[in-house]
């Protein structure tokens, strides 16, 4: 493939996930790359134009300013500003290989996420837990939040989790976190591991720990993040738990829990993956 000015941004970002940058990443990031360019290429911009079908050397600020405020408006503070690294990564690209002047990503001013402070109760979680489990639709995402909270780890991690990341008869578990790319590895406790046995029974013949119940195109996925965070809120509000909460503030309450029993903090960011102690 070759990287023209007069490819489209579509091109531009099919051409990026052929490049050994992209090629580095790990597999939970490649997916959420891949979903949030889709989403950047489809979205209507100037004279209902998407944006994916505009070309390099056509490309104004204008577009990406208007696609920033529909992504603020439909995906919220903070996948609009994922999606908009996502597609100025691709722009950074085409810069290198000269079919791009200036990438209008660096000119945008995003909208910052205010500091979030809201945790879960163990009663909060055991709730939610009681209500996903009851339900077989619903056992996948009571996983994801049964490990999230468990071990403390985000919840875009665990919903992409494979079975060879487990080890259920020495009841380990072995990750790669995809944002930091530490390796950890954490016990599993004896009601998780059999609710991990259980869904082994049903869903061990394919790859993922805790996929979309329903096969998609013949295959069995993982859920996307905008449709896991929908069918948690519904767990939530069936469970009548408080609107504040949200799924991803699972890996703070279990932190901030480590902390208030007296985990040593060495041990607490070999939990979180943290580097430094100001970051945790």
């Amino acid at each position: 493939m070759e990287l023209k000015p007069s490819n489209t941004i579509e091109y531009a970002c099919e051409y990026y996930m052929r490049t050994p940058k992209y090629s580095a990443l790990s597999q939970r990031s490649k997916y959420d790359y891949d979903l949030n360019l889709r989403h950047a290429c489809a979205t209507k911009v100037q004279n209902n134009k998407a944006i994916g079908n505009i070309k390099l050397k056509d490309l104004k600020f204008k577009h990406i300013t208007l696609g920033y405020d529909t992504w603020l408006e439909n995906k919220g503070i903070r996948q609009a500003n994922y999606i908009a690294t996502c597609i100025g990564i691709v722009f950074n690209t085409a810069i290198r290989h000269e079919a791009l002047l200036s990438n209008p990503v660096s000119l945008l001013q995003r909208t910052k996420e205010k500091k979030r402070k809201i945790k879960w109760t163990e009663a909060q979680v055991k709730t939610f837990l009681d209500t996903a489990y009851s339900n077989w639709e619903w056992r996948s995402i009571g996983l994801i939040v049964h490990m999230a909270y468990e071990w403390a780890q985000r919840v875009g991690d665990m919903r992409l989790l494979t079975w060879n990341n487990l080890d259920l008869e020495d009841k380990r578990l072995d990750l790669e976190q995809s944002k930091r790319r530490a390796d950890v590895s954490l016990p599993i406790s004896d009601d998780l591991c059999h609710m991990l046995n259980e869904q082994r029974n049903d869903f061990g013949f394919q790859d993922y720990v805790a996929p979309h119940p329903r096969p998609m195109g013949g295959k069995y996925q993982p859920y996307a993040m905008e449709r896991l965070s929908k069918v948690g809120r519904r767990v939530m509000r069936l469970a009548k738990l408080p609107e504040e909460l949200r799924l991803m503030d699972l890996r703070r309450t279990g932190v901030t829990q480590m902390v208030d029993a007296g985990v040593p903090i060495g041990q607490v960011m070999s939990v979180t993956g943290h580097n430094h102690v100001s970051s945790v």
